[in-house]
């Protein structure tokens, strides 16, 4: 045993392991300690096919980087890794995963991955063994693989031995010890260790251990069952992994076999209380009955199993969470306490990258690059109820390979969290949506129809609903409800100076003001987007998306100097809001308030109090969607008095309900960013066109200044930028990749349809190796690669919509 390390990692299995061989790459002092032996929990009964491709580019950057290690590894260690680049197909056996599959290998493209359209018959000279009858078309990643799960996890704790750090098996944490709020060590069977930080990559274990300091770690456990085979006539060892997601079934070569498992659309929990402490390389017993619906799948698209010899069917628990991606970062709740868990079957493929990041994270303080999709921050009150999280997760499971349709919603353990108004728009054939545990409206079907999404990768069934929705934005009045949104005061006597630090623009107005601005890293990029009214002496009031609570929150209280005396308060339950807008809007509030609603007297960007009906309302002139418009702030127990009044006395002036998807369409047509997808921590507010809402001109110091400082007198080498398709039948989802002149210089970050101007829009940045500038972006042409064909489309630097702000100003 040793006394003291700065950083304890408690967890060997393979992403402990990686990232302890990447913080000893870094010099830093790291011992990791594993309460059997290395790989014992989930790591070494893993399947270990190694797939990179994702939604995002971020997180397929950081699996391509698993690849590149295990690539390399054996050679730098001479430790065997089983590593294999031997490709890996995918399957679709019906036109809707057909057009999945264009969509996925746009993505491929988009990102930078080699991904080829291949027919039937060319996937099976890829795939002899395979029947395919039924298949529609395949597509084939030249660069996935497969790895032996315990060989690269002893091969990177070789790595980190080489390098420095202490590994210690057959020691189990059982306590943080924390003082002040600060961690200082952990106490182990076999004595206690003085620490500054921990990295917890407890696998399964995870979630009860954080729990003890307080950490909510989102995760359950669920069996997986996956069997291997004797050896298969035609069955070389360079056969590529094969995902056949129609089947629910994936295949790889397994010592001249085939290991076979897949995702049921009923799965089995396990271990629903907590995770037996000695569950150290074991199995749970093969449950055949169970197996039997994968098992008649996997006989249809390989005849040769019926006759194969079967060595094993492993039931090895794994973890998975409600969204089904992985867990990184450090935690919201304790400094210096940082997560990597909750694979979700693929932490073989991930855990190389997952193991760089956490290591850069714990070493800077913040990731390498953007990483939001696993942010442990991406978290609300809905994944701090238990039962929540297991439902919420089993349908997660359960969709594992169904179609990832656009805009699919969850259909498990729904309001959780209602408006109080939920019942009003229900009456009123809303079609509501969740985000974050909140129900919300995405539109409102006419009267007789039913309030339900059809997915389909063509139009939608809601497709004209929302146009008409958008069409009355723009010509009448729309009353949303948006109570969802994330809401805090910061107050106290150095609240002024806190907010003038943190935030980018210039917050140091008169109270009623309201001010747009980001909140930036140290290198310039954008960590939140928010809007800010002074609305007393030393106290202002955020907004900010309702996705965004946890981690924005985080945010500003972790960047607030210690010295300061201010006090930040989430009030997100507290208060109700509604989203007046449209230019009709004006007349509907004048005729419910005593107070001049006048331009003269009201202008765009600012707060007043105001009475509706004998209620406090906090009335802030500020709009998402390029319109005249107020959002109306009061007390979340008058919700529905203030609608009614709102809704009956409107209707005079054409308005009506309005939801979501309407909102989308018109901040895509006005070139709003959408913070984690547009913008975010890789992006400045000079690559987003967004400078102007900075005082980078003025003396005031602020994080993140001196970095645009900087980029400002260097250049840029990417800018954002709209993109429109004259063809009205086009489908634009986001991740479509960009040609200037034929070459590719990017990928659409957001997508959908611009009603008012009747064409598909997309926003992405145009990048280059070079310094770059506007006319460099106006003196291109451009295509849109959708579905794997190019489209002509055109590029705009300017809102499509409204250029002039007349109307938001009017």
């Amino acid at each position: 045993m040793i006394k003291s390390s700065k950083i304890v990692i408690i967890g060997g299995g393979i992403v402990g392991c990686s990232t302890a061989y990447h913080l000893a790459n870094l010099g830093l002092e790291v011992c990791l300690i594993e309460s059997g032996k290395l790989t014992a929990g989930s790591t070494w009964h893993a399947a270990g096919l190694v797939g990179q491709l994702r939604t995002n580019a971020n997180i397929t950057q950081l699996l391509g980087y698993s690849v590149d290690l295990y690539d390399k590894l054996e050679k730098e260690t001479g430790l065997s890794t089983g590593w294999k680049m031997n490709g890996g197909l995918r399957l679709a056996c019906n036109k809707e995963r057909w057009q999945e599959v264009l969509r996925q290998t746009t993505t491929a493209h988009s990102f930078g991955l080699e991904m080829e359209l291949l027919s039937p018959k060319e996937a099976q000279d890829l795939w002899p063994i395979m029947n395919i009858d039924d298949v529609y078309g395949a597509a084939f990643l030249p660069t996935d693989g497969q790895a032996n799960p315990t060989d690269i996890s002893q091969a990177l704790a070789k790595g980190a031995r080489n390098k420095g750090a202490k590994i210690i098996e057959e020691t189990k944490a059982s306590k943080v010890v924390i003082e002040d709020g600060k961690i200082i060590a952990v106490e182990t069977d076999k004595g206690t260790i003085q620490c500054e930080k921990i990295v917890c990559c407890c696998g399964q274990w995870t979630r009860q251990f954080a729990q003890t300091v307080g950490v909510n770690v989102p995760l359950v456990s669920f069996q997986h069952q996956y069997l291997v085979t004797e050896k298969i006539d035609g069955v070389e060892s360079s056969l590529p992994t094969l995902r056949d997601p129609d089947r629910l079934i994936y295949f790889k070569e397994e010592v001249g076999g085939l290991a076979m498992g897949g995702y049921e659309p009923n799965p089995l929990s396990w271990a629903e209380k907590s995770v037996p402490d000695n569950f150290h390389f074991s199995l749970l017993d093969s449950d055949y009955d169970h197996f039997e619906q994968i098992m008649n799948n996997a006989l249809g698209r390989v005849p040769k199993l019926e006759t194969a010899g079967i060595k094993e069917l492993i039931n090895g628990p794994e973890s998975f969470t409600p969204d089904g991606n992985f867990i990184l970062g450090e935690s919201p709740e304790l400094n210096n306490f940082y997560v990597g868990a909750g694979f979700n079957a693929y932490g073989i493929a991930a855990g190389g990258g997952a193991g760089m990041a956490l290591a850069e994270w714990v070493t800077n303080g913040r990731p390498p690059y953007d990483l939001w999709p696993v942010d442990i921050r991406r978290f609300g009150k809905p994944h701090q109820d238990l039962e929540w999280v297991r439902k919420r997760t089993y349908e997660a499971y359960a969709k594992h390979y169904t179609m990832a349709w656009p805009y699919e919603e969850h259909s498990s353990v729904r309001q959780f969290k209602t408006s109080p108004i939920y019942e009003n728009l229900k009456k009123a054939n809303a079609c509501f949506g969740e985000k974050m545990g909140w129900e919300r409206p995405n539109w409102f079907a006419p009267p007789g129809t039913e309030p339900k999404d059809i997915y389909s990768f063509n139009k939608q069934n809601w497709f004209e609903v929302v146009g008409n929705e958008v069409k009355t934005t723009r010509e009448a009045a729309v009353l949303i409800d948006q109570t969802s949104f994330a809401k805090f005061i910061v107050s106290g006597e150095d609240s002024q100076k806190a907010m003038e630090f943190l935030c980018a623009n210039n917050v140091n107005k008169p109270i009623g003001s309201t001010v747009y601005t980001q909140m930036l890293n140290h290198d310039g990029g954008i960590e939140c987007d928010v809007t800010l009214t002074v609305i007393a002496k030393d106290t202002y009031y955020i907004i900010t998306g309702t996705g965004f609570m946890t981690h924005d929150f985080n945010w500003i209280t972790s960047n607030i100097p210690k010295d300061y005396k201010v006090n930040v308060k989430n009030i997100t339950f507290d208060n109700s809001v509604f989203s007046l807008m449209g230019p009709n809007s004006r007349k509907i509030l004048q005729g419910l308030t005593d107070t001049d609603l006048s331009n003269k007297n009201f202008p765009f960007a600012s707060y007043k109090k105001i009475k509706i009906a004998s209620i406090e309302v906090n009335a802030i002139r500020i709009t998402y969607l390029g319109e005249l418009g107020w959002e109306l702030h009061f007390p979340i127990d008058k919700a529905s008095e203030v609608y009614e009044k709102i809704m009956d006395y409107g209707s005079q002036y054409g308005l009506i309900n309005a939801g979501y998807r309407c909102i989308e369409s018109c901040r895509l047509e006005k070139g709003y960013r959408a913070w984690g997808s547009d913008i975010g921590p890789d992006h400045t507010p000079l690559e987003a066109g967004l400078i102007w809402a900075t005082k980078i001109n003025s003396d005031i110091d602020f994080i993140g200044k001196q970095a645009l400082l900087n980029q400002k007198n260097l250049g840029i080498k990417k800018i954002f930028a709209g993109f429109t398709c004259d063809d009205p039948e086009q489908i634009i989802l986001g991740r479509e990749t960009i040609f200037r002149n034929g070459k590719q210089v990017g990928w659409l970050s957001s997508g959908g349809f611009g009603y008012t101007i009747g064409k598909p829009i997309g926003y992405g940045y145009v990048r280059s190796n070079e310094v770059i500038n506007k006319d460099f972006l106006l003196e291109g042409d451009y295509e849109l690669e959708i579905a794997t064909k190019k489209v002509p489309c055109k590029i705009h630097l300017q809102p499509i919509y409204d250029k002039e702000m007349i109307k938001i100003k009017s």
